[in-house]
């Protein structure tokens, strides 16, 4: 199979999608790579690394659209890169459909691509196995990150320190969500001494946690009530909600916020989902931060990409061996034979095969259907 990987667009973005281990797998197993020039140069890849292990290395993005039969990339597909598309092509990237553009939707429709998404790919116990690597990087980033507004070179910042001080009180992080980025996030900040509060709908994974962590780490049942008692008394607020495909709901109003602390710090992880802050905005690497009802707001979509070789590497590990099954079989085999990667298809054939989007968007909505190429 032919394999293309595009230098990435969107701004700042410094991720690449494969390493040249990833590459050298492919490589070695008979199919041929074509990627742009320039792609892993954030992540400190050369092009010559990608030579020396067999790659393509091209010098426009659209010849690695034109030439390969599986686009694979990072972040979302961007209008411009949609209409680069060739017919029946597979797109293998994390998507974000739910709050995506309908436009990039209808020329994935329009060109039958099969658009598969990292967020969606599910393993034998449910769980997200891409999604997981980028989380537990955006989990430990969202204390560290935190902890640097709290210190006093941050205007209007609350000038504590995280873990305190004998005879000092430590911060009060308080974290909505118990999944994956809730639980690095706490272990990050339970390390640094913090007081870490986890609020999630699930009792389950409150019991969980209440279990991983030995009872260091406090669990509140999740509900308007808690959630707002938990956002007065923050220092810190992680927004750490995920629901499969679909848009963050906001779980704290711009009422609750304007009731926090003076120079409290709120870091919405769930902004690449639409955020589960009410008053979050989008914002990036290089200008991270604003300021609202005097709270520090950090919202940045791609965190994964601050530490970008790590998580070029987390990323790669983690889709390598899907990646392979798909070359190595063909498209319909290997969504017939891995139940879970086929969770991740949001379009083929011209179709939605995603009912959440189709919902979303008015979109006619058909279950997935395909048939072994034996």
């Amino acid at each position: 199979m032919r394999i293309g990987i595009p230098k990435e667009t969107l701004y700042e973005e410094k991720r690449v999608a494969l390493t040249p281990a990833g590459v050298d797998a492919l490589v070695r197993a008979g199919h041929t790579v074509y990627i742009e020039t320039g792609a892993g140069l954030e992540s400190h890849f050369s092009d010559e690394d990608y030579l020396k292990i067999g790659a393509n290395v091209v010098y426009n993005v659209e010849e690695v659209f034109g030439r390969a039969e599986m686009v694979v990339k990072v972040a979302p597909l961007t209008f411009e890169e949609a209409k680069l598309l060739q017919e029946n092509q597979i797109l293998f990237s994390f998507l974000h459909l739910a709050v995506g553009k309908k436009n990039v939707i209808e020329i994935l429709l329009k060109k039958k691509v099969t658009a598969i998404g990292f967020e969606l790919i599910e393993d034998e116990e449910n769980r997200l196995p891409i999604l997981h690597s980028m989380s537990e990087i955006a989990g430990q980033l969202s204390i560290q990150v935190a902890e640097r507004q709290l210190e006093s070179f941050s205007p209007g910042s609350r000038g504590i320190l995280l873990g305190g001080i004998t005879g000092v009180a430590p911060a009060a992080v308080v974290i909505l969500g118990a999944g994956v980025v809730g639980i690095t996030a706490a272990h990050a900040a339970l390390g640094r001494g913090a007081q870490v509060i986890v609020l999630d709908r699930d009792l389950n994974r409150l019991r969980k946690i209440d279990t991983h962590f030995k009872k260091k780490v406090t669990t509140v049942m999740a509900n308007p009530y808690t959630i707002s008692r938990g956002v007065k008394f923050a220092d810190v607020l992680i927004g750490a909600v995920l629901i499969k495909g679909l848009k963050a709901p906001h779980l704290v109003s711009e009422e609750m916020v304007m009731q926090m602390k003076k120079g409290a710090v709120i870091v919405d992880v769930s902004i690449d989902q639409g955020g589960c802050i009410e008053t979050s905005r989008i914002t990036t690497l290089s200008d991270p931060v604003y300021q609202l009802h005097n709270v520090i707001h950090y919202c940045v979509p791609n965190m994964p990409a601050i530490v970008a070789r790590t998580a070029s590497y987390g990323l790669n590990n983690a889709t390598v061996e899907y990646l392979l099954d798909i070359a190595d079989n063909g498209l319909s085999n290997a969504l017939i034979g891995d139940p879970g990667l086929s969770k991740g298809v949001c379009t083929h054939s011209g179709y939605c095969c995603n009912e959440a989007l189709s919902n979303t968007f008015n979109i006619e909505y058909r279950r997935l259907h395909v048939f072994s190429t034996n």
